[in-house]
């Protein structure tokens, strides 16, 4: 089986598992017979933490430099205009999942386009979160160890503090990272067992926004700013092309509906997910405004594809270093707290593809563990070979992630299996699959010209 069907039995008919292959739940709703008796469901801020960690997580620190290329105005109602888009496509989701008794997004694929469209789902989550753990590790390794991505050299954190050595090198300080923190965190099977930890990464994300924005008030304050640009800078048809390579970054910024089915699983009352989903979304759309207003104004056009690279320079205030040194530390915690949700749904989906037909994969120890293994190795190696995380999310962003977030949705309201869809969801499904194709297309495009340019100038 590899991804649960929701039953505490194993019948060995052949129709059984093919029915499971159909039917299979892309999240487990419980996964220990023993600890159902001892938990009572979720609770609400659980529930909104454990969401808010998903959404939350690299995204936020592209798009300061997503803002600098639309220009403010633009950028920020791209922003919420995505955020809008995303609790509508949850909800479409919510909807027939409720209507069917379904108890995940793959099983909800599986039973409107067969077994190849649970698999098509699975593939894209597994493209999404590979790539989205991959920039997790590159933005730490950007900051504990320094990054030369621009061709000028930012210094990490352990290099500012020790100066170069081996052991601080990004290698070496992956590797611990990998062995020290994630493997413990990545250990559980149980999506509420991180809750307190997801509280805590919410917590010092919003210690990150609020730092970025009072060094920003204080230089405007001060009048040490620029004025940010309010709308993008358009010199010819190339640089209209270039303004589509922001929407991947915006589209990754919000996918979480891989994770909206577990969260709902272990809900008491199912009533609670719409306004759960809701209170996220405004939370991380609050918070994705704030960092990137503050940030672009504080930097300017200096501002990186990772904005925490910017913390190592002189922010031009009293204690300069200790702030850059608080931000830093502050959101790679964060990152760190939010790799083993994003890990979560990966294992999953992995061992699904992998082991379609066997027991599921918390009852699993051995294959549990060689999976978890795997994964973190591949995770650390492209990080180590994989530069910038702009190039990361253009991948992820332009292909699997708007496929989980927008395409699926609307193309599971458009089939209506369960009767649940009205004349304004199919208009809004349809006008979702135009912009996600022709925009993320374009971007792709305009990606690849610009490796192309990069290629002959090299």
């Amino acid at each position: 089986m590899g991804i649960g069907n929701g039953s505490s039995s194993d019948v060995p008919l052949a129709s059984h598992k093919a029915m499971q292959d159909e039917t299979t739940p892309l999240l487990p709703i419980k996964v220990e017979e023993d600890a159902v008796h001892e938990f009572n469901g979720a609770s609400f801020s659980g529930a909104v933490f454990n969401l808010s960690t998903t959404i939350v997580g690299a995204g936020i620190m592209a798009l300061p430099a997503s803002i600098k290329m639309l220009g403010l105005i633009p950028g920020i109602l791209m922003i919420i205009l995505v955020a809008l888009l995303t609790e509508a496509s949850i909800d479409m989701l919510v909807r027939c999942s409720h209507q069917g008794k379904i108890t995940s997004y793959g099983w909800l694929m599986g039973d409107t386009f067969g077994q190849w469209g649970r698999i098509a789902l699975q593939v894209s989550v597994v493209i999404n979160n590979i790539g989205v753990l991959i920039v997790y590790m590159i933005i730490i390794g950007d900051v504990l160890s320094g990054t030369s991505t621009t061709g000028v050299h930012h210094s990490g954190i352990f290099e500012g503090w020790f100066g170069p050595h081996v052991w601080n090198s990004r290698p070496v300080v992956l590797l611990a990272t990998a062995l020290l923190v994630f493997a413990p965190l990545v250990s559980f099977k149980r999506l509420d067992s991180l809750r307190y930890t997801s509280a805590l990464s919410v917590a010092l994300a919003v210690v990150f926004v609020v730092i970025t924005a009072g060094v920003a008030i204080v230089r405007l304050i001060e009048g040490t700013v620029e004025i940010p640009k309010l709308f993008p800078e358009i010199d010819g048809i190339s640089s209209v092309w270039k303004l589509f390579t922001a929407v991947p970054v915006l589209v990754t910024a919000y996918i979480c509906h891989y994770n909206v089915h577990s969260i709902d699983n272990e809900l008491e009352d199912k009533t609670q997910i719409k306004p759960i989903v809701q209170t996220s979304l405004g939370l991380c759309s609050s918070v994705y405004i704030a960092t990137s207003f503050f940030a672009y104004l504080l930097f300017g056009e200096a501002t990186l594809a990772d904005v925490l690279a910017n913390f190592d320079s002189d922010l031009r205030i009293p204690f300069s270093s200790v702030f850059n040194d608080i931000v830093r530390v502050s959101y790679v915690v964060h990152i760190m707290l939010v790799f083993p949700i994003v890990f979560f749904a990966l294992r999953l989906n992995m061992d699904g593809l992998l082991f379609p037909t066997s027991r599921h994969i918390s009852h699993d120890n051995r294959r549990f563990t060689i999976i978890t293994i795997s994964l973190l190795a591949v995770i650390y190696l492209a990080a180590i070979f994989i530069p910038s995380i702009w190039d990361a999310f253009q991948f992820t962003g332009a292909t699997a992630a708007v496929l989980i977030g927008f395409i699926f949705p609307a193309m599971i309201i458009l089939r209506d299996p369960y009767g649940v869809s009205t004349k304004r969801d199919k208009v809004l499904a349809v006008t979702m699959i135009v912009l996600a194709v022709v925009s993320n297309s374009v971007a792709l495009y305009s990606d690849a010209l610009n490796i192309f340019y990069r290629k002959q100038e090299a």
